[in-house]
């Protein structure tokens, strides 16, 4: 069984936000497996079933991005796994846009919704996916930033990020079939090459 959870931030106002490319990837991954967000479990939207031989949870916590771990920390806790059986996808402003990243561990390089999860569950041994949005041009204040990612995507950029949320999908296939390892050196690549 896999937890794969998709950050991002709840409700319509936030939807074609940079920040919710993980929402994103699991919606996708979803809609690809017959899977629905039908249930309501420890302060995150749940879709369960299997993708591919794989069983998994496909989550997306409903608190707002800061405060990730307080929903994924207790649906690690009901399901009975453990970190290293969690995949997060998340937003990286300091990947070029559109460039996949798996890895299996880290610091949240100062993600505020992984610092969270990592708070919460005193470990950063566990799988995740940065996909690159890219950074404002002007990125010396914290208000520049904070207003970038919370910023839609302009139309041409959604087209853009459209084909990276189905490569991300893939990429995360290819983890429940091939492995962490395989799947890095598939995807661990510029989305220009």
């Amino acid at each position: 069984m896999f937890l794969i959870v998709g950050l991002g931030n709840p409700g319509r106002l936030y939807l074609h936000n940079r920040h919710n490319v993980g929402f994103h990837v699991v919606d996708l991954l979803a809609k690809r497996h017959g899977l629905s967000f039908a249930h309501r479990k420890a302060k995150a939207l749940i879709a369960s079933g299997r993708i591919g031989q794989a069983d998994v949870v496909l989550a997306k916590p409903q608190t707002f991005m800061n405060r990730s771990g307080t929903a994924v920390a207790p649906l690690l806790h009901w399901l009975h796994l453990t970190p290293a059986d969690l995949l997060v996808i998340y937003d990286d402003l300091d990947l070029p846009m559109g460039t996949l990243r798996l890895r299996p561990n880290g610091s949240a390089g100062g993600h505020h919704g992984m610092e969270s999860i990592i708070a919460e569950l005193g470990s950063r041994e566990f799988p995740r996916l940065r996909i690159g949005i890219g950074r404002p041009a002007s990125s010396r204040l914290p208000d520049d930033v904070a207003n970038y990612v919370l910023a839609d995507f302009s139309a041409g950029e959604r087209a853009r990020m459209s084909e990276v949320y189905a490569r991300a999908a893939d990429a995360i296939e290819s983890v429940l079939s091939d492995g962490l390892t395989v799947a890095m050196s598939r995807y661990n690549t510029r989305n220009d090459q």
